[in-house]
């Protein structure tokens, strides 16, 4: 008796959801019937009938494809009434990275998720913590005589980001800091002087702020992350290089969120012992 009682209400959704599909297509039952190969009848019972008998599965199908919603929703399987494909694209976009401090879509990121907890995978040192010369020295080759300009109209956009009240984990690979200290790999040619600046500048952040700025080192040997920030429960993004990819639905931010939290219960640097670290590595920036 419940199976037969569950098979009535499936029936009736599948009317109310058929007829609200067409009625939201601005579509009728024969030109709907034209459009699935069908005749008029098939629609007009599909619509009108009272028992618990469904259409068969190609009718749905083909009703569904029509009406640009999914077969799932019209049974009342989902309450998404978008197709698999729609579900998609408004759950992974796309957008370039330009080759910036901090441009205006990762800035309104930020403004989004202002009070929610950001977990952060950089490519290289956080922008937001950088002093003034090593932003200079990285990205001047890319911005020319308009470095200066650029770097002093992101500096408000930056002192908003560690004013907002949000808590940052940022989680980088061991040798990260050890090559910025040392000099060596991409941050070559970097003088000693300004290298010794920049950890001065990082051990009096993350004394400063903790714990609302948690920084934490773990052995890239053994985990790996691409760079990728989590915004709260709002959204994903990864860096390509090119581009940013961003997704939006919770059951992929949950996954990324907990790849994050791995990298924290294994880095091998703590964000207690991350400025006693930097004090450790200070003396190779002689």
């Amino acid at each position: 008796m419940v199976d037969k009682l569950n098979k009535l209400a499936r029936a009736q959704a599948f009317r109310i959801r058929l007829a609200r599909a067409m009625q939201d297509a601005g579509t009728n039952q024969s030109a709907l019937a034209r459009r699935i190969g069908a005749d008029r009848s098939t629609v007009s019972q599909a619509l009108t009938g009272d028992g618990a008998r469904l259409p068969g599965a190609h009718v749905v199908g083909a009703c569904a494809a029509a009406l640009g919603v999914s077969s799932d929703w019209l049974l009342g399987l989902s309450d998404r009434p978008e197709n698999a494909a729609d579900l998609m694209s408004a759950s992974l976009s796309m957008s370039q990275a330009p080759r910036a401090l901090i441009d205006e879509r990762i800035f309104a990121w930020h403004q989004e998720a202002a009070g929610y907890k950001i977990r952060h995978v950089p490519a290289a040192l956080p922008d937001m913590l950088k002093t003034q010369a090593v932003l200079e020295w990285e990205y001047g080759p890319h911005l020319g005589r308009t470095t200066t300009q650029a770097i002093n109209s992101s500096r408000d956009r930056l002192d908003w980001m560690r004013r907002a009240q949000s808590d940052y984990e940022i989680a980088m690979p061991l040798y990260e800091v050890q090559s910025f200290a040392a000099g060596t790999s991409y941050y070559a040619g970097l003088s000693g002087a300004v290298r010794r600046a920049q950890i001065d500048h990082l051990i009096g952040l993350t004394r400063q702020l903790y714990p609302r700025l948690r920084i934490y080192l773990f052995d890239a040997r053994r985990l790996y992350s691409a760079p990728v920030t989590i915004f709260g429960p709002l959204l994903a993004v990864f860096f390509t290089g090119g581009h940013y990819m961003a997704f939006r639905d919770r059951d992929r931010i949950e996954t990324f969120t907990d790849d994050f939290d791995l990298l924290i219960r294994e880095a091998q640097i703590t964000a207690r012992q991350f400025p006693d670290h930097l004090e450790e590595l200070r003396h190779l920036t002689a």
